[in-house]
């Protein structure tokens, strides 16, 4: 903040030297973001799986988010040629993988997959607007961004605390290769600290 002040300061002549120059500020390269407690994750689960109040759409991204690490922009991009029903597997993204579903997310995408067959459309998005539903674009970025706030939890945070939790019990290197993810974006999430529950009593 304060090299970007100076820097404009510097351009508009109010001071004549930047003193930020040549300032390194060391800034933590750890993840700092928020995750959501275990228990509050129980909850949005069942809200998106047994629960009635939740919508398709928001089941769907949540489901995928918080088990499967989704990005808003993998599920927005979600078409149906990509999920095989036989094998009951999805491809996500740029993965290099199918993703295998589990029963609840496969539950949780038929019921998405049921509201999109009453919309009579072609688009072949599993995610489909009643913007969307007479062409073939996808839904809008700021239509999934959202999608989760009748639960409080942004799809980001739902991504890092799988992606957090993932990391922190694999390889990480794995995690990256199966996520299909840059080995370096993945290693933030690495905890400093052991659980203490891992800790051998003495």
């Amino acid at each position: 903040m304060l090299r970007q002040y100076f820097r404009f300061a510097c351009s508009r002549k109010v001071v004549l030297i930047d003193p930020t120059r040549g300032v390194k500020a060391k800034c933590p390269s750890g993840f700092s973001g928020t995750t959501v407690a275990v228990d509050r994750q129980r909850q949005l689960f069942r809200r998106w799986t047994t629960g009635t109040d939740a919508h398709p759409h928001e089941a769907l991204l949540g489901v995928l988010a918080l088990l499967h690490a989704a990005s808003s922009s993998e599920v927005r991009l979600l078409r149906v040629d990509d999920l095989d029903p036989s094998s009951r597997t999805i491809r996500l993204g740029r993965r290099p993988h199918p993703v295998p579903m589990d029963p609840a997310s496969w539950s949780v995408l038929q019921r998405c997959l049921a509201h999109r067959a009453d919309q009579s459309t072609d688009n072949p998005h599993v995610i489909v607007t009643r913007i969307t539903k007479t062409g073939r674009a996808p839904a809008s970025t700021a239509y999934v961004s959202h999608l989760l706030d009748p639960c409080g939890v942004p799809p980001r945070t739902l991504r890092s605390t799988r992606l957090a939790d993932l990391v922190n019990t694999l390889d990480p290197k794995l995690v990256a290769a199966a996520l299909g993810m840059d080995p370096e974006g993945v290693m933030i999430y690495l905890a400093d600290h052991v659980d203490a529950i891992r800790l051998v009593e003495p």
